[in-house]
């Protein structure tokens, strides 16, 4: 028999926590999370599993609840009793009026970060194309390409360049 993780309502995700029945473990990864949470939720990047507490209900969140349910079967097989999803994750929590934590000072997520350089260059690529010359389309186009060959293998070129960029340095 399959592990299947039950949906909760945040509404009803809160009563549990509150009480103290349940535990929340956030799947998202760590610049994710540093930026926004629910107060005491647990960080379990799905890239680098832990062990979740026992003992207690297990109720697992990501951003919008689309990564929990992908990965639901595999969470829920690695809990020793009830096992459940936050519905719409931790957007469906703001959207319920819910206390969360806030970092603004944290810096934006990788992904984030991708999208706005990529968006930014493809719009500057096309506005050059039309506005100078037709070659500047190369540009969009070459983002395209990376961001075609990032979804196809995983690896993500502007990810890796935006690394060291001097905000996502880490002081030592």
């Amino acid at each position: 028999m399959t592990a299947k993780l039950t949906p909760l309502t945040p509404i009803d995700a809160a009563a549990r926590l509150n009480a103290g029945q349940a535990i929340l473990v956030d799947i998202r990864e760590p610049d994710e999370f540093a930026r926004t949470r629910v107060k005491g939720a647990l960080s379990r990047p799905l890239t680098a599993p832990g062990v979740a507490p026992a003992g207690r209900q297990v109720i697992f969140t990501c951003r919008t609840g689309m990564r929990t349910d992908a990965d639901g079967d595999r969470l829920a097989a690695g809990v020793t009793g009830e096992a459940f999803v936050l519905q719409g994750g931790l957007d469906g929590w703001i959207k319920a009026g819910l206390p969360i934590e806030q970092d603004r000072r944290a810096r934006l997520e990788m992904m984030r970060q991708v999208q706005i350089g990529a968006g930014s260059l493809v719009l500057l690529g096309v506005l050059l194309g039309l506005l100078v010359h037709p070659g500047f389309f190369a540009v969009a186009a070459f983002v395209g390409a990376g961001l075609t060959l990032a979804g196809a293998t995983g690896f993500c070129g502007m990810a890796r360049l935006l690394a060291f960029a001097p905000w996502n340095r880490r002081l030592l």
